[in-house]
């Protein structure tokens, strides 16, 4: 079935080495795919070379020329057939997807269907890249603001999201005239490999070859990336320590950098919330993906009045939770990663348990092949220094809270801000949330849970998680430069401020 699946997505294998001719050679770093629900290898793919890293950056540099003066609409046309691309290969590349991270059927799929909502957005965009007249102080003359393509935008992918993220960002960059270097995650090439087949055929037959371009590789090539002058803006998303050093790495350069970083996210459930509902939202955002999406939900504030009731209610919920083989339509929750994750997990368990928390449920390895552990909840306080810390694994703490301030304070006490919620049927308990003195975070949600963004709205979050936004909204100017104009349609020279110069 794997080798089916690998053919039918156009990714060829050969002794054991992945590869095409988009510069994954066999001279650079070998990355091995894993599938985390078996242990087993998948394929071994090599990685670009620091020589071929420059003959990448140097085509994508030629590529820009030509193609930031194709018309928008024209691009959008482009980004219309990579969506109707992966319309048509959606199925297998879900599975793809699910078999190289573990993570369920149904979001392998959504993955992949969030590539396609996402050209679909990019392709209205490619329309609408507005600038501004504005009124000028002079008369006779008139002021207006354009935008420009910035170059060569590198993307850094991480590989709990190793396809729908490089939609974020290629697809707007593409619209918007860019061109795009891709770096993924070294644990997932296959499906980087995949996607690139699909978006190289669509460029090459619309005569536009070269605006995608994959350079897989480990750290050193994303480190190139950063501090390549050639490169005016890396996208990356990953750890808040990865995004610190590409941040450091790239402002060294006066460059700019998106960066979609770490969360520790909290939902607030007040004594109005309806329990039912909360539940359901409370399982999804901390289970699934097995904990390991930036927005998964990690602290749970409960209402002392709704505490015990709701934990007995949630802890029951847990031990129904169906674990195993990723592609079996009935599993809820697949593997870690990696077996560094699950020891990272268990290490932080025994931390939370030191510093004086206790484990409700779960919190076990599951002796079976592959990466697989119980989800766990942990009752704890909010200043534990375990909980301020991000794990990517499906741990839950608990905590109860007696007024709303205390509990949007320790929402925002830890340093990441990123997502969060509140279960409420009050208003004036929502719109505390949502006011200046509520939520810090980049995604402030009411009755419905942390994870799951839809593409319209401006993704990202605050503090030491990066300040980027990207997807819907005007996230598309992150992409582009602003130039404002002034043209004098007159024959006087009136200078601004009123500033007198005559000869």
């Amino acid at each position: 079935m794997q080798n089916e699946l690998l053919r039918r997505m156009g990714v060829e294998t050969a002794s054991g080495v992945c590869g095409r001719d988009w510069y994954s050679h066999p001279r650079g770093a070998e990355l091995v795919s894993i599938n985390p629900a078996t242990g087993e290898e998948l394929c071994r793919v090599q990685g670009a070379s620091s020589g071929e890293y420059d003959e990448v950056i140097d085509d994508a540099s030629g590529t820009f020329k030509r193609w930031r003066n194709i018309p928008a609409p024209v691009r959008g046309e482009v980004v219309r057939q990579l969506g109707a691309a992966l319309r048509q290969r959606k199925n297998d590349l879900g599975r793809l997807v699910t078999m190289e991270t573990g993570k369920i059927i149904s979001e392998g799929l959504g993955e992949v269907q969030e590539m396609i909502d996402m050209c679909d957005f990019a392709v209205g965009l490619s329309r609408q890249l507005y600038g501004l007249t504005i009124a000028s102080e002079r008369s006779e003359h008139r002021m207006m603001e354009q935008w420009h393509p910035l170059g060569t935008v590198g993307i850094i992918t991480a590989f709990n999201f190793p396809v729908a993220v490089w939609s974020w960002n290629a697809a707007i960059a593409a619209v918007c005239g860019n061109v795009s270097v891709w770096k993924p995650s070294p644990r997932t090439p296959l499906t980087s490999l995949a996607v690139q087949q699909i978006a190289s055929d669509v460029a090459r037959s619309a005569g536009h070859e070269g605006i995608f371009t994959l350079c897989n590789g480990g750290t050193d090539i994303g480190e190139r990336l950063s501090a390549d002058r050639r490169v005016p803006l890396v996208s990356a998303t990953g750890s808040c320590a990865m995004g610190k050093k590409v941040a450091a790495t790239v402002g060294a350069r006066l460059g700019r950098s998106l960066l979609e970083l770490g969360g520790n996210n909290s939902a607030i459930i007040t004594p109005s919330a309806n329990l039912d509902l909360a539940l359901r939202a409370v399982l999804f955002a901390a289970v699934g993906t097995a904990g390991q999406r930036c927005t998964t939900l990690r602290r749970l504030f409960l209402h002392q009045s709704i505490a015990e009731d709701f934990t007995e209610r949630l802890v029951k919920a847990y031990r129904s939770i169906r674990i195993g083989d990723p592609l079996d339509e009935s599993t809820l929750m697949g593997p870690l990663i990696s077996s560094q994750a699950v020891d990272a997990m268990m290490m932080t368990l025994q931390l939370a348990k030191d510093q004086g928390g206790s484990i409700l449920t779960g919190g076990e390895r599951i002796n079976r092949p592959g990466y697989f552990v119980e989800p766990t909840i942990v009752r704890a306080t909010h200043d534990m220094p375990v909980v301020h810390q991000e794990t990517f694994a499906p741990i839950l703490y608990v905590m109860s809270y007696e007024s709303l301030d205390d509990a949007i304070e320790w929402n925002n006490e830890v340093p990441q801000g990123l997502s969060s919620s509140i279960f409420t049927d009050s208003v004036i308990d929502s719109e505390t949330f949502l006011s200046p003195a509520g939520s810090d975070c980049g995604i402030a949600n009411v009755n419905i849970g942390t994870s799951g963004a839809e593409i319209g709205g401006a993704f990202g979050g605050e503090k030491e998680t990066g300040g980027g936004r990207e997807a819907g909204s005007d996230a598309w100017k992150a992409y582009m430069r602003r130039q404002t104009c002034t043209i004098n349609g007159g024959r006087n020279l009136p200078l601004a401020q009123g500033v007198k110069f005559d000869l």
